[in-house]
């Protein structure tokens, strides 16, 4: 398999983008630009995998965190049922939720095997 341009902090900048995407823009109605790439489309799609100048894991975990507690705070006291608009047309709460629930689970695949590149280990 030849080396992918995937790294982990690389990972954790798309998450940071991800939130910022589904529960800003999409849920919020924002217009929030693209956190690290502004080339990126209004959705976001690809955004953050290309390490920002400067990058840290550091850095880039407390954008994450910053994103998390944003989308905590655009979620409370709302209902499931609440809609916000994507591609012109309405999505739900809890549908934006499961599609959050699927993007963290591909890029944990991804992460695991980032780390199995390095250290061999799989699982069995």
């Amino acid at each position: 398999m030849p080396p992918s341009g995937f790294t982990p902090t690389g990972l954790v900048q798309h998450m940071a983008e991800v939130k910022r995407n589904w529960f800003r823009r999409v849920f919020a109605g924002e217009q929030d630009p693209p956190i690290y790439d502004p080339q990126a489309d209004t959705h976001g799609h690809g955004a953050g995998f290309e390490l920002a100048k400067g990058a840290t894991l550091h850095g880039a975990l407390a954008t994450w965190q910053a994103e998390i507690t944003r989308s905590r705070e655009h979620c409370a006291n709302r209902a499931l049922t609440d809609t916000g608009r994507f591609t012109d047309q309405d999505v739900s709460l809890r549908w934006i939720y499961v599609r959050t629930i699927e993007e963290y689970a591909r890029h944990n695949g991804h992460a695991d095997l980032l780390r199995e590149r390095i250290d061999g280990t799989t699982g069995v």
